[in-house]
């Protein structure tokens, strides 16, 4: 078995063709010495344009204790502010939620093809109040409100015939209410950075890389350029 498992086996898939990053650069010179700015004015370049079609979408890694074990999911970004990076979720039965509740540290990665760059924020995490949760809560479409109060996120259902009766049943429970409230297990997370890496492709593979560092909340920002 060890043999086989040191051979050289035959791919699958082989390295698909890619392409050089070839569209701009970052200097000490262009960084904010605060990375929410910094941040703040890559992601308003990225809604800016007409190729990212999502700038929001964001990889959500978690990992459990004592395990150890590692998972991760595309989400949608919602919400910055001085504190950090805002997600919002189902934190009664999800996958990411048990991992949250065993170790509290997290990562988000950003990743803007047209624009060749990439933001990863790792750090700690910390549920927002109740009224910045309902507050989010109110702007969802109703559908997505009846969605949060019908599934047990992550649960092994039977078939999707489970799932619409649940829906059903809740459509039928929230009749007449014009605001669905926010179920007591949703709400917001949010990411407080410790360290924020911006990345700018570049030729060659030898890309721009920045990260800004700091070992509490209340410790100061470093900023260390790294290698490729």
């Amino acid at each position: 078995m060890t043999g086989e498992t040191n051979k050289t086996q035959k791919p699958i898939i082989f390295a698909p063709e890619t392409y050089q990053y070839d569209k701009y650069t970052l200097s000490e010179e262009q960084l904010d010495k605060d990375p929410i700015e910094q941040f703040t004015k890559w992601f308003d370049e990225a809604k800016a344009d007409p190729k990212e079609n999502l700038p929001e979408s964001i990889t959500f890694s978690s990992a459990e204790l004592p395990s150890g074990k590692v998972s991760s999911r595309v989400l949608l970004f919602k919400e910055l502010d001085h504190r950090g990076f805002t997600i919002y979720s189902n934190w009664g039965t999800s996958g990411k939620a048990h991992d949250i509740e065993t170790n509290p540290n997290a990562a988000i990665n950003f990743f803007w093809r047209d624009l060749q760059r990439q933001v990863r924020v790792e750090g700690f995490t910390e549920f927002v109040n109740r009224e910045t949760s309902e507050r989010y809560f109110r702007t969802r479409p109703r559908g997505s409100k009846i969605g949060a109060w019908a599934s047990e996120q992550s649960h092994v259902i039977k078939d999707r015939d489970e799932l619409e009766q649940q829906k059903a049943s809740n459509e039928k429970k929230w009749e007449g209410v014009e605001d669905v409230p926010c179920p007591p297990y949703w709400g917001g997370l949010r990411v407080v950075p410790l360290e924020v890496e911006f990345w700018q492709g570049r030729p060659s593979r030898l890309h721009d890389r920045f990260v800004y560092r700091r070992k509490s909340e209340n410790d100061a920002w470093e900023i260390f350029r790294l290698a490729p």
